[in-house]
């Protein structure tokens, strides 16, 4: 074959070029060497001396193309109306692979001819394509363009019913030619596939708007009768059964961009328009926990923009319901385990029901969050929320040796779930002093189950609330650890200077700015002779280590061991100072007045009361009445039996008094107040000038460990008004300046 451009007889050429184009359109028998041939003859008539003939071509092909169609178009009404889908996707089948082999016999015209005149991508979206322009197509383009308009156009009204009617039939469960249906839909979109834009606009319009307005009063009537039929419980079995076939349904028979239309209607029609009906049924399935019921609900709801929201309050308030009943009726000694652990109960349960239910939506979620910190933080009339004091006490429980029953994998499980309650809790800042108030009496009186446990607790706490919340914590754990050190040093300094102190002594410094002690007033104690050799000796070891550092002995938080020798079998007693004070008193006398025994150790009424009380109550002293006043007479009780040799007195000890708890509250308060000035200060530095209502706003935002009452924001900045450190503006009272 010679590439050299030559004349050609445009007549003779076509005319043997035709007959191999029938024979491949109508996938006839096209050998080889012929097909070869008639590759040349297209390449011949592109390039044909002295003018092309591609333009020529082109038309008598598009003639061919168009009678052509125009036959099979009267040869699939003839073959009768019955069979008309069945005809129609036959004659397409064998018509779409035979302009699939003509387009490439027509490869060099395509690619050489008319590709190179296409107007480019920039000229579409630039606007620069003169109006009367008629492109020239591929041949491929212009055989599913000959087939547009010859057979579909002519036949779309019957084509479209005749679908209608068998994807009608296939809901029902009688229709036989699915794969039929399947293709004629598709041709729709393979005739216009090639285009760039507007590719679907056939199948849109022909088939998938009309398609879908059908199915639309198709799911009405569904709806409607199934409402009629039904209670709610079957309704939503129905449409959810109704949605999936609908789905699968439309799946195997329309083109990919519809499948979401087809389903938005269907939710629509079944879902939307009898939103009320359903949302009337929330509250009931809600509060029986209707599972099954809340599974198909949700989905259904989902679908609907906003629709899912009734569902989320009705949860949220039956969550907050439950949490209430089982938190606010509490009674006993063990109040704080009975709502911590009522609380965790009741979380795990919904939080399960939301992961099994709503498939663990975070909207759920926040619901069940917002119930919970609503439980948590609830507080009856103007009483102070007794959440973070129960949280404290509970993981005190935990943490102390007497925690009896309980594994250490049990308890460090138990001790991260309350995590779970703390961060609920608004007023961290009080949980933080219940806290550092019991985890200094569990350091101070060697009472912590393991300090492995103490620690992991505050690292937790730390994770939740970052460093600065645990800092005195930290500071604590520090103190007893250099104590230890201090101690090391002080028994090799008694040793070196040969000094005797005859008995075992272990001291404990604490900085007074990192543990919660400064809340009770110094108890006056006059220290037993036994004792006050070791206080001088330890004072005079101390102040020679550090100098200018003063010491405030805290008797009330000491203790110690003491043997008794005088029963019948020796007994060892752990005890607190001023108990081991008073029994001291007794190895020179077996029986001393209360008016006594107070006089030589100068204690106060109230630990004089508590203590006495407290011995007499374990049996180690008789009175000789029950009102423990000066006269009254204690002696050595001397039939004193137990079986245990080493016991422990730590009821006044461990036991809180009201006006500690008061003191408590009221430091939480005095914190609360420097706190919220020294970020109104800080953000009035920052702003300078500032309007009451955003200043409060600020002071929310900023706000972390506690939510501040809008009474006591507006007290400190009037305190700050006071101290000049802001002032009002001169031209509105409900403006405020830093003062530089």
């Amino acid at each position: 074959m010679s590439l050299k451009p030559k004349r050609v007889d445009f007549t003779e050429t076509w005319s043997v070029l035709q007959k191999t184009v029938e024979g491949v359109i109508t996938l006839g028998y096209v050998s080889r060497a012929t097909w070869n041939d008639r590759f040349s003859d297209v390449y011949s008539l592109c390039v044909a001396y002295p003018e092309p003939l591609a333009d020529k071509l082109y038309t008598e092909t598009k003639n061919y193309l168009d009678e052509h169609v125009k036959s099979l178009h009267k040869s699939v009404l003839q073959q009768g109306e019955g069979d008309l889908l069945t005809n129609y996707f036959n004659a397409w089948i064998k018509y779409s692979q035979g302009i699939n082999y003509l387009h490439r016999l027509y490869l060099y015209l395509n690619q050489q001819h008319i590709r190179k005149q296409k107007l480019s991508d920039a000229d579409y979206i630039y606007g620069s394509v003169p109006q009367d322009v008629q492109e020239q197509m591929e041949i491929g383009e212009l055989g599913l363009e000959m087939w547009k308009w010859n057979m579909i156009e002519p036949l779309k009204e019957r084509l479209l019913e005749l679908l209608l009617d068998g994807i009608h039939k296939d809901r029902l469960g009688s229709s036989q030619n699915n794969d039929i249906i399947r293709g004629v839909i598709q041709s729709f979109v393979s005739v216009q596939e090639f285009k760039k834009k507007g590719n679907l606009e056939l199948y849109e319009e022909l088939f998938e708007k009309p398609f879908l307005e059908a199915s639309g009063e198709h799911y009405k009537c569904e709806a409607a009768r199934l409402l009629q039929e039904c209670d709610v419980s079957q309704y939503m079995e129905k449409v959810t059964k109704k949605l999936e076939d609908e789905t699968l349904r439309s799946h195997r028979f329309l083109h990919y961009s519809s499948h979401s239309k087809v389903r938005q209607r269907c939710e629509q029609h079944m879902v939307a328009d009898h939103l009320n009906f359903l949302h009337g049924e929330c509250k009931p399935m809600v509060t029986q926990e209707r599972r099954r019921d809340l599974a198909n609900m949700y989905p259904l709801l989902r679908s609907v923009n906003n629709g899912v929201n009734v569902l989320i309050t009705h949860v949220m308030e039956h969550i907050k319901q439950q949490g209430l009943e089982a938190v606010t009726e509490l009674r006993g000694d063990n109040v704080h385990t009975q709502f911590v652990e009522s609380m965790l109960g009741v979380h795990k349960k919904y939080k399960e029901l939301i992961v099994e239910v709503f498939s663990g939506d975070q909207n759920f979620m926040g619901a069940l969050d917002k119930a919970c910190s609503s439980v948590i933080n609830f507080r009856q009339s103007k009483q102070m929320c007794k959440s973070p004091e129960l949280l404290a006490r509970y993981c005190d429980m935990l943490l102390k040796k007497s925690s009896k029953g309980m594994s250490e994998c049990e308890i460090e499980d138990r001790l991260t779930q309350s995590i779970t309650i703390f961060k609920y809790i608004d007023d961290k800042d009080v949980f933080q002093k219940f806290y550092s108030r019991m985890l200094a009496k569990r350091l101070i009186q060697q009472l912590s189950q393991s300090m492995d446990a103490e620690e992991a607790m505050i690292n937790r706490l730390k994770q939740a609330c970052g460093y600065e919340f645990t800092n005195k914590l930290h500071r604590m754990f520090t103190d007893m650890s250099v104590s230890s050190d201090l101690n090391n040093k002080f028994n090799a300094y008694i040793k070196q200077e040969n000094i005797e102190l005859g008995i075992n002594f272990t001291i404990s410094v604490l900085q007074a700015g990192a543990w919660p002690l400064g809340q009770v007033a110094i108890t006056p104690f006059a220290v037993p002779q036994e004792l006050e050799k070791s206080v001088q000796k330890f004072e005079n070891f101390y102040h020679n280590h550090f100098n200018g550092r003063k010491l405030t002995w805290l008797h009330h938080l000491c203790q110690g061991e003491l043997k008794l020798g005088y029963l019948k079998k020796t007994y060892i007693f752990t005890m607190q100072t001023f108990q081991m004070a008073v029994m001291l008193l007794f190895e020179k006398s077996d029986s001393l007045t209360c008016a006594e025994i107070q006089e030589t150790l100068q204690l106060n009424a109230d630990q004089f009361a508590k203590h006495i009380s407290s011995l007499v109550d374990c049996k180690l002293l008789t009175a000789s009445s029950e009102n423990l006043v000066g006269p009254t007479v204690l002696s050595l009780n001397m039939d004193y039996s137990n079986k245990r040799t080493r016991l422990r007195i730590s009821t006044a000890l461990q036991k809180e008094t009201p006006q500690e708890m008061e003191q408590t509250v009221t430091s939480v308060d005095e914190d609360r107040k420097l706190y919220l000035q020294a970020k109104i200060v800080r953000i009035m530095k920052s702003r300078k000038v500032l309007r009451h209502n955003a200043l409060i706003q600020e002071v929310f935002s900023q706000s972390k460990s506690f939510a501040p009452a809008i009474s006591m924001i507006k007290k400190c900045i009037e305190a700050l008004i006071d101290k000049q450190y802001i002032e009002r503006t001169p031209n509105s009272a409900d403006e405020y300046s830093y003062v530089a």
